[in-house]
C-alpha cells in the first residue's frame, strides 16, 4: 500500500493560494468561479439583480453623493485648497495610506488657522450641497423599496450630517470622521477611534452592521480605492464604481459595475424614471 501523501500546512496552502492569485488576477478565478469579472456583462447583470433584494447599501459621499471633496472645502476656507485636493487624490488613488493623508491635511489647515469657530464657519460658507445629477432619487427610490440607506466616508462628520438631513438618513447611518478640539478650540487632531479614521475602515462599517444588523445583501457605491475595499477586503456583495465626477482608472477596472450617472441605477430601480 503506498504512503499516504503529506498533509500541506496552512502557511503552504496559502502560498499556494496567493500565487494563483497573482496568475489568475481575478475574483472569479479565486472563488471558483461564483463570481463574474468585474465590469463583465455578467458581472453588471449581477449587480443589477443585487439592487432589487439588497438589504442595505453603503454610500460613499464626496465625489459620488456630492460632486465636492469635503476636505477640499475646508481647504480652500484655510487657503491651502490646492495642497489639500493633491493629498485627497493620492489618498483617494490608493498611493498613501489614508490615515496618513488624513493627518496630513488636517495639520495643513490648523496651521493656516484652523479652529473650532473657523470650521463652523466654513460649513456655514461652503456646505451647501452639490449633488450628483440622480442620487437624490436613487436613495428616495432605496428608501421605498425597504432598503436601508448608509453614508459612510473618509470624509467629517460636520460637512456631511446637513447631507443627510436632506436626504432622510438618520444620524445613526452615518459613518465619518471627527475633527477634535481642545478647550480653548483649538485643533487637538482627530478621533483615531473612529473606522473610518484608518485605511479598511469601510470593510469594518460594513462588517460591524452586518453583525448588528444581520444583513445579508450589501452594496457599496463609491469613486475610490478605500470604497473598493468594501468589496475586495470586506462584506459587500457587490461594488458599483462611480465616476461622474472623476474616472479613477484602477476603480474602472476593478468595479463590478462602474457607472458615470445616477440614471443607470435608477433604470433599474422600481419605479426609475428619467431626470
Amino acid at each position: 500500500m503506498a504512503a499516504p501523501a503529506p498533509r500541506r500546512s496552512r502557511a503552504a496552502l496559502l502560498a499556494v493560494l496567493g500565487g494563483l492569485a497573482a496568475w489568475g488576477g481575478s475574483r472569479a478565478f479565486l472563488f471558483g468561479g461564483s463570481d463574474p469579472e468585474p465590469g463583465s456583462p455578467e458581472a453588471i447583470e449581477r449587480v443589477k439583480g443585487l439592487l432589487l433584494k439588497a438589504d442595505a447599501v453603503f454610500f460613499d459621499v464626496d465625489s459620488t453623493v456630492v460632486k465636492t471633496e469635503g476636505i477640499d472645502l475646508m481647504g480652500k476656507c484655510f487657503g491651502v485648497m490646492k495642497e489639500i485636493a493633491a493629498l485627497t487624490h493620492k489618498a483617494m488613488d490608493g498611493n498613501v495610506k489614508f490615515q496618513d493623508a488624513m493627518a496630513d491635511r488636517l495639520q495643513l489647515m490648523a496651521d493656516h488657522g484652523m479652529t473650532r469657530d473657523g470650521l463652523e464657519e466654513c460649513v456655514v460658507k461652503e456646505g451647501v450641497p452639490q449633488w450628483s445629477p440622480g442620487v437624490q432619487e436613487v436613495v428616495k427610490m432605496f428608501h421605498k423599496q425597504g432598503t436601508e440607506v448608509y453614508l459612510v466616508s473618509g470624509g467629517f462628520k460636520n460637512m456631511l450630517y446637513p447631507l443627510a438631513l436632506e436626504l432622510h438618513i438618520p444620524q445613526d447611518k452615518v459613518y465619518a470622521n471627527e475633527v477634535l478640539f481642545d478647550e480653548n478650540g483649538e485643533y487637538a487632531g482627530f478621533d483615531r477611534k473612529n473606522p473610518t479614521a484608518a485605511s479598511g475602515g469601510k470593510p469594518k462599517v460594513l462588517n460591524m452592521m452586518r453583525r448588528k444588523h444581520g444583513y445579508k445583501t450589501m452594496i457599496m457605491f463609491g469613486d475610490g480605492a478605500t470604497d473598493m475595499d468594501a468589496r475586495t477586503q470586506g462584506p459587500a456583495a457587490a461594488f458599483v464604481g462611480y465616476g461622474g465626477v472623476t474616472v479613477r482608472p484602477n476603480i474602472k477596472a476593478g468595479a463590478d459595475w462602474f457607472i458615470q450617472n445616477f440614471q443607470e441605477i435608477l433604470d433599474v430601480l422600481p419605479k426609475g424614471h428619467a431626470l
